[in-house]
Formats: structure tokens, sequence, C-alpha cells
């Protein structure tokens, strides 16, 4: 049995989550240093959203945010951090993100305008690899989550 697979399978046993139940598993951004420190962002609490562009989303869809879904986030390396649970997902222009949005992120100092400068950096790079040209009308996907279970999380270990 895969790590992820086992991990899975541990939350459902301990959560009364259906082992049969759909889930996707993915990492945050695009390296090894940024997937783990989102990750542990979600894990110590102020990571509650994400945002990814639509483009990214159409070529990728197995990790396309499923409202009501679950995701085993795993490092970079695939081994498994945390599981979260889809709660809303938005599509809307780069240039309309809002404050509360970027608060919720939980990234740098989680204004607005820290939230678009990173992001425009990061939507910019990875535009550029599916050719496409990067503006503040650029389709971004705005998902936010709820996390349900954690590496090392003893309290519902003894559950």
């Amino acid at each position: 049995m895969s790590e992820v697979l086992s991990f899975w399978t541990g939350y459902c046993e301990r959560s009364g989550v259906s082992p049969e139940t759909p889930f996707q598993t993915w990492f945050f951004g695009n390296n090894s240093e940024q997937a783990r420190e989102l990750a542990e962002l979600v894990m110590s609490g102020p990571k509650r959203a994400t945002a990814s562009l639509v483009e990214f989303n159409e070529k990728y869809p197995e990790v396309a945010p499923i409202e009501k879904g679950y995701s085993v986030v795993t490092d970079f390396e695939g081994r498994p951090m945390c599981i979260i649970r889809t709660t809303e997902v938005r599509i809307l222009p780069f240039d309309e993100v809002d404050s509360e949005f970027a608060f919720d992120e939980g990234e740098g100092d989680r204004t607005l305008e820290d939230w678009r400068e990173g992001h425009r950096k990061y939507f910019t790079r990875e535009a550029s690899e599916f050719g496409i040209e990067f503006s503040g009308q650029t389709a971004v996907c705005c998902e936010r989550f709820e996390l349900l279970y954690q590496l090392g999380n003893k309290a519902f270990d003894e559950l």
C-alpha cells in the first residue's frame, strides 16, 4: 500500500469516511521548499485558501479543485502531510481577488498587495509554460478549504 493510500485509509478509519470516497493527491507550489512551507501553513492554521490558474486546472484536471472534494496534500516528494476538504471554488479575474481571500491564503503579510505581488510573479512564470500571457484579467481559481487531518495529529490518533 502506498504511503498516501495508507494515510488516507488511516484518516477514514478514524473519521468514519468511507475509504472508497474519491480523493485527489497534490502538493502546493512547484518546488520542494514551497510545497513543504505551504503545507506547514495549512497545518499550523493560517492557510485556508489557495489559488491556481484556470488554464493549469484545465491541463491537469486530476488536481483541479472539486467543491466538497477531499485532497491528500503531500510534500514535493509525495509524502502525505495533511488532508483537506474544499469548501468553496470561485473563478474570477486575477484583479478581482479581494483582500479577504488574500488573508485566507495565509502567506506573506496576508495583505492583498503582498498576495498580488507574489502571485503575479508565480502566475506569470506558470502562464508562460502554457504559452499564454498573464494579465490582470487572467482567470484564477480561488479555492477555500478546511483542514481535516494532519501528520502527527496525536489528538486525532487517540480517537
